[in-house]
């Protein structure tokens, strides 16, 4: 079965993923960070009990395991992917963790909350998402008693994630607006609506990859409804102003812009070493050229799988043996040459 990240199309637009999580606790126990290992495995393996029958919408059985079970290459792969964090990759307490074959769907049992629901898909689908979420949301609280005040809704182990206890995410690609001199005071204006903006590789000014999350900064005081919508209209406002910008640059310099496709093209599909930084730059570049319709590839290809692929402990997890850290940039750039599709110009 194909992964969730592997049907990303960006041919038309620029929003790359849509993401819910919910968190839940159980209202007859202590929160995570109270419970001993054997009160701990105990609700875990209970939980897991309850859950084992559950199934994605698409059929496939959610796996179960425990997270420390896991070679640490594997743990550190599904934190590139998205499905466990570094906080929970740390926890020395045992965390569960149930994953559907396709990785769209996963629960996290034991880790900052008792239940954290995550549902993930290619480019924008948050409102099914989340009818996806609140249905096996609503399953398993047939199975479990949840910790819920009629005053401030569900009670979680920060309280900065109390009322709704649920988080929406949208990724949008920003390659040329990320670039403009009014980008930060944007994203700032952008941020009194009640959203946080963080690039997705990067820190601070730097970015690589040109990927931006976009996600509520609250979960108190607000619907579930209200939260998507919040999500979804800051979301299209970035798409909107990236559009306008990258129209103006293919009417103005469309021979530059097919230009610098190709030469990114070029490294990625010639070199010899590439650095992760690199990698994305370059895939940023082709993926921009796709969706403006100036070049097309030959085969259909989800540029975004490969910017989980160049990832370092994707790549050694797909080596399946050793790989010296000192040689991953010479792996990192034969995966591409393997992986990148033929690209002609529209």
């Amino acid at each position: 079965m194909p992964k969730w990240f592997e049907e990303v199309q960006m041919e038309s637009n620029n929003y790359v993923s849509s993401r819910i999580r919910l968190s839940r606790n159980c209202a007859d126990l202590p929160f995570p960070h109270r419970m001993d290992a054997k009160a701990a495995g105990e609700m875990i393996q209970t939980v897991q009990g309850e859950l084992k029958a559950i199934e994605t919408a698409g059929g496939s059985t959610m796996r179960s395991i425990l997270v420390s079970e896991l070679p640490e290459v594997r743990r550190m792969a599904l934190r590139e992917r998205r499905i466990l964090s570094t906080s929970i990759i740390e926890k020395k307490r045992p965390v569960g963790l149930m994953l559907s074959e396709s990785e769209d769907v996963s629960v996290i049992l034991n880790g900052d909350d008792h239940i954290r629901i995550q549902l993930l898909s290619p480019n924008f689908h948050l409102y099914n998402l989340w009818d996806r979420a609140s249905g096996l949301d609503d399953a398993i609280n047939q199975h479990l008693n949840y910790a819920f005040d009629e005053r401030y809704g569900y009670l979680t182990a920060f309280p900065t994630n109390v009322g709704t206890g649920m988080r929406a995410n949208v990724v949008v690609h920003l390659p040329a607006l990320s670039m403009s001199s009014h980008f930060l005071s944007l994203l700032e204006s952008m941020t009194q609506f009640g959203v946080t903006i963080r690039s997705v590789y990067g820190n601070g000014r730097e970015n690589y990859g040109a990927l931006y999350d976009i996600c509520n900064s609250k979960t108190l005081g607000l619907t579930e409804r209200e939260i998507l919508d919040l999500v979804s209209k800051v979301a299209s406002r970035l798409d909107s102003e990236e559009n306008e910008v990258r129209r103006r640059s293919v009417e103005e310099h469309r021979l530059e812009r097919v230009d610098e496709t190709f030469k990114a093209y070029g490294l990625l599909k010639y070199a010899r070493k590439l650095t992760v930084r690199d990698a994305l730059r370059y895939l940023s570049s082709v993926m921009a050229g796709i969706t403006d319709g100036i070049v097309k590839t030959e085969q259909p290809c989800s540029l975004y799988r490969l910017y989980l692929g160049v990832q370092p402990s994707n790549l050694i997890e797909r080596e399946k043996g050793p790989v010296d850290r000192e040689r991953i940039d010479a792996v990192r750039a034969s995966y591409l040459r393997r992986e990148m599709p033929e690209l002609t110009e529209a």
